[in-house]
């Protein structure tokens, strides 16, 4: 199938008309009495399928390659610390900490890395950043090998910190190159989102089969190989790159009306998932456990491929109560003791997930100025993970304190309600 032209427009790049004539004037026969124009139309055709129109762009498909060899470790490393830690000191708990200090040092310094990247850009900054946050990696395996001082876990962990959000750089490069087209775009929202899906189902899936099969670090050695790459052929692809924009002083994307509201959502948001994992795999209690819990990133990865195709005119509210509504499904779906149930409750409840973050997304994208797109998604992920960490938290004391066997559910039903209620009161949305 021949692939579709471009044009250029002044809001940039588009796609060509689908049928287009291009008008030859035919060399007059000697013998004519008179001179006749001919035209010969040739076609020109664009793929009907909306993900197919947008791998046709020039370069995208090599990026999405990059990208998706660097976002999986992003589902592997966590899993793979806590199998190796536990393994070496016979403690969850410390595993847990050591993760969870990691987190909260990326969260902290993830908007920082995003400001870097969108004033001197992407290949710039991604690639000693990242290979800085693979030396991390591979120093913390170091100190668990050697079994190190439990403080010196600690501290190694917080030199990962400094990892790029590759999921934030790609939505940026498609926000640069489908410019002025917000249908495509939001296809393309719609992908990045299974996408991240799909990583964070396989990932953790990955890690454990390379830890059992191995040995425990090689989760950890696989996933900083695999990142590296990853970003190194993400960033060698400087012609989809964004332009770097003038520094200007509209200081922190915070400051643009509509943004902080917004950020609240996406802290509720985040409650929903980290509690949902924890309760789920409380209440599993098993092996089934993550093949259970993947039921749930499957239903969302398959909604947010279908969202893609569907019109981008929904209401970030309409969202999040489609969100509220689905996530009373596990809680009625444990309540009758089956497991089955439970796992077709998780299955139609992810399903509101992928369109909750395409349309959140959208809105980033939309209120933040193009100079600054890399840090305001990436402060989006980062109030996501402060709600995760939260909501893990809540959802744990929940399993520990439940007077019945269901009612952890409770809190991401809970949690999906209050980011509904966030979002009808400050009005943060619109149309996505």
């Amino acid at each position: 199938m021949p692939q579709p032209d471009l044009t250029l427009t002044p809001a940039g790049p588009a796609l060509a008309p689908r049928y287009h004539g291009r008008h030859t004037a035919a060399p007059s026969s000697p013998n004519s009495p008179t001179h006749t124009r001919t035209h010969t139309h040739t076609h020109t055709r664009t793929p009907r399928n909306a993900y197919l129109r947008l791998f046709a762009v020039p370069g995208a498909r090599a990026f999405v390659v990059g990208n998706l060899i660097a976002r999986l470790p992003m589902g592997m490393f966590g899993v793979s610390a806590v199998i190796m830690i536990a393994a070496a000191y016979d403690s969850y708990a410390l595993a847990g900490g050591v993760t969870a200090t990691g987190m909260a040092a990326g969260a902290l310094t993830a908007p920082w890395i995003a400001r870097l990247v969108d004033r001197y850009g992407q290949a710039r900054i991604a690639v000693p950043a990242t290979a800085y946050a693979v030396l991390g990696h591979l120093v913390l395996l170091l100190c668990v090998h050697e079994k190190a001082p439990v403080w010196a876990l600690f501290a190694t962990t917080a030199l990962t910190a400094t990892s790029p959000n590759t999921g934030g750089m790609s939505r940026a490069r498609w926000a640069h190159l489908l410019k002025g087209d917000r249908d495509a775009l939001h296809t393309a929202n719609a992908f990045e989102q299974a996408t991240d899906e799909l990583c964070f189902m396989l990932g953790p899936v990955v890690a454990a089969l390379l830890c059992s099969t191995l040995f425990p670090e090689a989760g950890t050695l696989v996933g900083a190989a695999l990142f590296l790459t990853g970003v190194l052929i993400f960033a060698a692809q400087r012609s989809t790159e964004p332009p770097v924009s003038p520094r200007t002083a509209a200081g922190s994307p915070l400051r643009v009306p509509g943004m902080f509201p917004l950020l609240a959502v996406f802290l509720a948001t985040g409650a929903v998932f980290g509690s949902m994992e924890v309760v789920t795999v409380a209440y599993v209690d098993g092996p089934l456990a993550g093949p259970v819990l993947a039921l749930q990133a499957a239903g969302s990865c398959a909604a947010g491929l279908l969202y893609g195709h569907a019109r981008r005119s929904v209401r970030l509210r309409t969202c999040l109560a489609a969100m509220a509504a689905l996530m009373t499904m596990p809680l009625l779906a444990a309540s009758t003791g089956s497991l089955l149930a439970l796992a077709a409750g998780l299955l139609l409840a992810g399903m509101a997930t992928a369109p909750t973050m395409v349309t959140g997304m959208g809105l980033v994208q939309r209120l933040t100025p193009a100079s600054q797109l890399n840090e305001g998604m990436t402060l989006a992920v980062t109030a996501l993970l402060g709600g995760i960490a939260a909501g893990s938290a809540t959802g744990g004391w929940a399993a520990d304190h439940a007077p019945f066997a269901s009612f952890g559910f409770l809190v991401p039903a809970a949690a999906a309600g209050v980011a509904l209620a966030l979002c009808a009161a400050t009005r943060v949305g619109g149309r996505a």
